[in-house]
């Protein structure tokens, strides 16, 4: 059987499992004694075990069979959950996704030794808290029972078996002054091999040989002679106090497909779950039926709707006077099918920001404690749906903020003292929709941002003069942090400091078609507000006129469309401005930004659109207003990137082309 074709599933699968055990290693941390997340985990674990053996992807499965282990110990009661134990399972989670990560990329295994995380696993469950007597009885007749089997040992072992074979588990202790320990151990492989076969052992034969073991290792053999006979020619070769010889008689075996390994984790979930009350199930078993499908295949269907909205649009702009009562009935059923059909795909495409969210309360546990910081994260808004292309260019910047707001913004437990403020500090994620945009804030209630160390760090830095810092409002001074190069750490180090955040935020937000605002206040935190579009593919757009040309301003931009008299019109520091409703209001003459030759009108009066970003706005003045249309945003392809002022084109009904106007780049 080809499992390349199970690829893509194992991988999916395999991330959703790894997410499932992320967040409720976290719930164990806060619940310890919560015995439904134990399962949770432990059913996680077991799964991808499965999952992992039946692909062959044997690291995987030989570390989550060893988690498997110590969730058995928790479970049962032999063992306490405590931070170092948490810490040893977050590091094999971490081992976990990055390999994950690597087949999903190369196909292939990492190839990684996991031997240490192997022994730190191995090494919580028997150095445990017993008595005194269970102690002596583990370092003695039981202390080969780590040496654990995977589902293919299993599988040889039950062949051997039936064979009519004898497989043992084999302790070599060492003299305590042994001095050459792989040469023992090498004394000991060749006497095995005269009669037996080793097929497994701890720690491996590459540490065996490089003596990366204390005074003991542990064998598994499969041969025809006794007990007896392997015990006396051990015990032959000097150096060697004991050998422990345990038999094993019959063995489970391990489940060898996904269906078994998934059949077996349903079956344990019902079973626990009648132990509950159906009521407080009821909710958790009610799973919708879901289809994956390829992101490609929905870009291609959307490409299909783009071309009915065009032609659409297209039979729209057939003069009244030639179309019959037909003609329009036709166009009007159009019309409903497809803003139907765009909005069915649109559904299709959106997904739960949550898949984005849930990798930060991880990451705020790990930098809390890095930096010494006690910090809760609070999270709201994880319901609210985005574009799936949005979704996965959205998490970086979201990195860079949360690592600000612990790093820069929250204060160390004593400071926070000091001011009278809680010890933990808190940073709150919030996603809420607005309109046809999605509204992401990321707010801590740490010490502010102190603006005058921002200008003075502006101004050595060279990013403007003095005279400029000192003309600064609080709001422009603010800006400066989205300069490249600019930081305020004056100690570079793992989380900040190297003059890389905040601009890298603007830059990934403006691209997405999107806005970035600070608001801050001293003592009292920060809030960094993220306006993204609901989705990137087909947007409402006023179409306008500018010389002989046609260009769309999206319709999510524009505050308002006025008339302004020409005469009435200022220029301040060499800005156009005009006074617009008690205000000043900058103008921004689209022929000359965009390089368009059109004619100067006579008119004392210009037509204007008033377009905002975020607190910010600018009248564009253009020659003509066309009205308001349903557009299909075209990338302008890999030669064409990053033109300014352009956000994209779209192809008009009448098969023109129309330029796109990105207003954020000109506010």
């Amino acid at each position: 059987m080809d499992i390349n074709q199970y690829l893509e599933i194992f991988i999916e699968e395999a991330q959703e499992h790894l997410q499932n055990l992320n967040q409720n290693l976290l719930g164990l941390e806060n619940s310890p004694n919560d015995n439904d997340v134990l399962n949770e985990i432990f059913r996680s674990a077991h799964t991808l075990k499965g999952m992992a053996g039946t692909m062959g992807f044997n690291a995987i499965m030989n570390l989550t069979h060893e988690m498997e282990n110590i969730l058995d110990e928790v479970r049962n009661g032999r063992l306490t959950i405590n931070s170092g134990i948490l810490d040893v399972l977050f590091e094999c989670l971490d081992f976990l996704e990055g390999s994950v990560n690597h087949i999903s990329e190369t196909g292939k295994e990492m190839d990684k030794n996991i031997d240490a995380l192997k022994n730190k696993l191995i090494n919580i469950i028997y150095n445990k808290d017993l008595p005194a007597h269970e102690k002596q009885d583990a370092e003695n007749s039981s202390a080969i029972s780590n040496l654990t089997f995977n589902q293919y040992d299993e599988n040889v072992i039950v062949q051997a078996l039936a064979q009519g074979m004898k497989v043992f588990k084999i302790e070599v202790i060492l003299s305590k002054d042994c001095m050459l320990k792989s040469a023992r151990a090498f004394l000991v492989f060749k006497s095995l091999e005269k009669y037996a076969e080793v097929f497994k052992s701890f720690p491996s034969v590459e540490d065996i040989e490089d003596e990366k073991f204390d005074n003991n290792f542990k064998l598994a053999v499969i041969t025809s002679e006794g007990k007896d006979k392997v015990k006396d020619d051990l015990m032959s070769i000097s150096e060697i106090d004991e050998i422990i010889i345990e038999e094993l008689k019959e063995v489970t075996k391990a489940f060898e497909t996904f269906s078994e390994e998934i059949a077996v984790a349903e079956v344990e979930h019902a079973e626990e779950d009648k132990e509950d009350s159906e009521e407080a199930h009821a909710k958790k078993n009610k799973i919708g039926k879901t289809v994956r499908v390829d992101i490609n295949r929905l870009d291609n269907l959307m490409n299909l709707v783009s071309e009915l909205i065009i032609i659409k649009t297209r039979l729209e702009g057939v003069d009244s006077d030639t179309r019959d009562q037909n003609m329009t009935e036709a166009v009007e059923y159009l019309e409903r099918i497809t803003t139907n059909l765009h909005d069915a795909v649109m559904k299709v495409r959106m997904v739960p920001i949550e898949r984005v969210f849930n990798r930060f309360p991880r990451m705020v546990r790990d930098l809390s404690r890095e930096l010494g910081k006690e910090v809760n994260l609070h999270i709201s808004g994880e319901e609210t749906e985005l574009d799936r292309t949005v979704i996965d260019e959205i998490g970086d910047p979201l990195i860079h903020l949360i690592r600000n707001a612990i790093d820069h913004g929250i204060e160390d437990k004593q400071e926070r003292i000091n001011n009278k403020k809680a010890q933990a500090g808190s940073v709150a994620l919030r996603a809420f929709q607005d309109g046809n945009s999605v509204v992401i804030e990321v707010e801590d209630d740490g010490k502010g941002i102190n603006v005058s160390r921002v200008k003075k760090k502006a101004v050595e830095n060279k990013l403007i003069s003095q005279v400029e810092a000192d003309a600064l409002n609080e709001k422009e001074a603010v800006d400066l942090l989205f300069q490249p190069g600019f930081s305020t750490a004056d100690v570079v180090s793992d989380v900040s400091g190297r003059g890389v955040g905040l601009d890298v935020v603007k830059t990934k937000i403006e691209s997405l078609g999107g806005t970035v605002e600070v608001e801050t206040s001293a003592n009292a935190g920060s809030k960094f507000i993220i306006r993204l579009p609901l989705t990137l593919a087909i947007i409402q757009a006023l179409l306008v006129t500018i010389g002989s040309e046609k260009y769309a301003i999206p319709l999510n931009s524009i505050k308002e469309i006025t008339s302004i008299e020409k005469n009435n019109i200022r220029i301040v520091q060499g800005q156009e401005v005009i006074l617009y409703r008690n205000g000043v209001l900058p103008i921004v003459r689209l022929s000359h930004v965009l390089d368009v030759k059109n004619d100067e009108k006579d008119s004392s009066e210009l037509t204007v659109v008033i377009v905002k970003k975020g607190e910010k706005s600018s009248g564009f003045i253009v020659d003509s207003l066309i009205g308001q249309q349903e557009i299909v945003i075209k990338s302008l392809g890999k030669y064409l990137a990053g033109i300014r002022n352009i956000a994209g084109a779209t192809i008009l009904g009448d098969g023109q082309v129309a330029l796109i106007i990105d207003s954020n780049s000109m506010i």
